[in-house]
């Protein structure tokens, strides 16, 4: 018990955004210091992770590789739908982030505040616990990404208010509302940025026999993307593989087929919302009235979603600040307040 507490005074405590797209990753007193794709690289058929010329290829150097690799190699997204698929890659990748940022420290060993999507099971809490404890941690705190979210953007959780949250992420939209620093109701829904990339992709087979890969999907949706009509709309050069010929070919797509591609998952998360506030109590509707709804995560950049929220619901939506990152900066908070906090938060096991 003593060697654990000297250790700990020469440990980095963190806070990990687990997303799965993105990993973010800050420190106390330093805000976010890494900000990597949640991909690894391996050799095929093992779980060594791939060594290059710039290091393991984890984060950026292995999102370069996704759907570009030989037979040898695979590059894999350890998460889906916000927890974890593959329990052993995830593993090695928090590892390799912990250890990049907490540096070479010998046996001290941080402890880590995990955001965690508020609707996954006991089993897959469990999985993050074990992960990020083999991946060094001395010890782990979860907390619920919508509360994480909502400090992140500076809203006023611990009021006796409501606010509501709408975290649209790459594998969960989380839609809560929450009063006097705890979730009064929340609705995870696993549709996210992911689907939205999927359903460009699917379209581009419909419309164009052309076979795109996510990351392309993923450039349209972010150049012309949309979920409302905009002022100015463009067309985008899309290349990929035609699906009768087999040969690379190249097709215009316009900024309103698009936007017709992702009618189904912008339409789930509209129904995500709507659902939540239908069975929130009265006097937290009547504060929503005055104080809006906000969106945060990767899918609040959706061109128009933010309009067509405000349209179904007849509430004020806000973007927040640098929705990217909000999830991170929560995490941050817990941290500069952990001794005070950490009664609130699920631990694997009691702080001595």
């Amino acid at each position: 018990m003593f060697l654990r507490r000297l250790m700990g005074l020469f440990s980095v405590d963190m806070g990990i955004d687990l997303g799965t797209c993105n990993t973010l990753v800050c420190v106390k007193g330093q805000g976010i210091v890494l900000n990597e794709p949640s991909v690894v690289a391996v050799r095929k058929g093992t779980n060594q992770v791939l060594d290059t010329a710039n290091g393991k290829a984890v984060g950026i150097v292995a999102k370069e590789m996704l759907g570009r690799t030989p037979g040898s190699i695979t590059a894999i997204r350890p998460l889906k739908d916000g927890v974890i698929a593959d329990f052993d890659i995830t593993e090695a990748m928090l590892g390799y982030f912990i250890r990049k940022v907490h540096g070479n420290r010998g046996l001290a060993h941080p402890r880590v505040v995990i955001s965690i999507p508020s609707g996954i099971t006991a089993v897959e809490k469990r999985a993050v616990f074990n992960s990020a404890e083999r991946a060094g941690a001395r010890r782990v705190y979860l907390v619920p990404e919508p509360k994480a979210a909502a400090i992140g953007a500076k809203l006023p959780i611990f009021e006796p208010t409501a606010s509501m949250i709408v975290d649209i992420g790459g594998g969960t939209t989380e839609v809560a509302v929450m009063s006097l620093a705890d979730i009064a109701i929340c609705t995870t829904l696993r549709v996210a940025g992911d689907d939205m990339d999927e359903a460009i992709i699917n379209y581009m087979k419909r419309t164009y026999n052309l076979m795109i890969g996510p990351q392309t999907a993923e450039n349209v949706k972010i150049q012309i993307g949309s979920a409302a009509p905009q002022e100015e709309e463009g067309a985008m050069e899309v290349k990929g593989r035609d699906m009768i010929s087999g040969l690379p070919r190249r097709a215009l797509i316009k900024a309103e087929e698009v936007r017709e591609a992702l009618k189904e998952p912008v339409g789930h998360i509209v129904d995500a919302v709507l659902q939540t506030l239908e069975h929130i109590e009265p006097e937290l509707a009547a504060d929503l009235v005055d104080n809006g709804l906000y969106t945060v995560g990767g899918g609040a950049l959706l061109r128009g979603l933010d309009n067509v929220l405000g349209k179904a619901t007849g509430l004020d939506v806000k973007i927040a600040d640098d929705p990217l990152t909000c999830v991170a900066r929560g995490t941050s908070e817990y941290l500069d307040h952990l001794d005070e906090w950490r009664e609130t938060l699920e631990s694997d096991e009691d702080e001595f």
